[in-house]
């Protein structure tokens, strides 16, 4: 299989390692696990600097102590990435890139440091209202399907779910997995609170989250249709302050949504800055569940 995809994420990979250091990047992605990205192996009491997250409430009212869950490590972990598609996604970023290429980039990092490390990567999508699920596979190939198959939706005109991507995974899938959503702030916006906290409880999850041009920008975009808008609208007084309101209010619940669930995220609008970016997300992601 010609590695396109795989080979441009190399080459990204490589000019950040040349400026920093390779280990740095591997010590990022491995430290995602740390304490919580394992299996389940039995109780234990509770000792003063626990994750809370680790509690088994119910065996602690039945044994009348507080207990928690021992993991040990598993051989491989489980990757899923989760990418939102379609029409808002071919629009772009606040600086002027595009989304869908931003995403599938974005994904291609992640997913590539997984294999790297010999860990499963799966992929979901909803294309048009039907869920697109790849199974989790080992290996480099394995990438480049996935990034070849999501990077054929960027002239996508279908409308798309990411809500229903997300509850199709409590669902159907229940190893534990490290689940990184590629989204737009619209996108995190739809996502409810009960997906979310499902999600949480059993999975490390972590947002991507691709900005959006400016209202009042070159390309002026309607976040609450997700489409381009005639020129001419950009220029009414009254329709910028609504878009502008529509925004914030967008802006100030995903903010209190991922501070609530302990969530970590990263706003992606360069293609330049994807590596160095990333390794941030999964150094403030170690931090936040220290």
């Amino acid at each position: 299989m010609k590695m396109k995809y795989v080979a441009g994420i190399k080459a990204k990979i490589h000019i950040y390692s040349n400026k920093k250091t390779g280990n740095l990047f591997d010590g990022s992605y491995r430290s995602v696990y740390e304490g919580n990205g394992l299996d389940f192996e039995n109780l234990r009491e509770y000792v003063p600097g626990d994750n809370i997250r680790d509690i088994d409430w119910k065996s602690s009212s039945r044994n009348g102590k507080m207990l928690v869950k021992r993991y040990v490590a598993e051989k491989k972990h489980n990757v899923m990435l989760v990418w939102d598609c379609g029409r808002k996604m071919s629009g772009h970023s606040s600086r002027l890139e595009n989304k869908h290429k931003l995403a599938v980039n974005a994904g291609g990092i992640l997913g590539y440091l997984a294999a790297r490390n010999g860990d499963n990567v799966g992929a979901v999508y909803n294309k048009g209202g039907m869920i697109q699920y790849h199974e989790m596979r080992t290996g480099e190939n394995n990438m480049e399907r996935l990034l070849t198959f999501y990077d054929n939706e960027a002239e996508a005109e279908y409308e798309s779910d990411l809500e229903k991507s997300l509850a199709f995974l409590v669902k159907n899938i229940q190893r534990r997995m490290i689940i990184f959503v590629i989204t737009d702030e619209r996108g995190l916006f739809d996502v409810t609170e009960d997906t979310l906290k499902k999600l949480v409880n059993r999975h490390n999850v972590i947002f991507v989250r691709i900005s959006d041009t400016e209202y009042t920008g070159a390309k002026g975009f309607h976040l609450d249709e997700n489409r381009y808008i005639p020129d001419f609208f950009t220029k009414n007084r009254k329709l910028r302050k609504k878009e502008t309101q529509m925004r914030e209010k967008i802006l100030k619940e995903n903010e209190k949504k991922l501070v609530y669930y302990r969530v970590a995220s990263a706003v992606i609008d360069k293609e330049d800055e994807l590596v160095e970016k990333i390794v941030a997300l999964l150094a403030k992601h170690r931090h936040m569940n220290s």
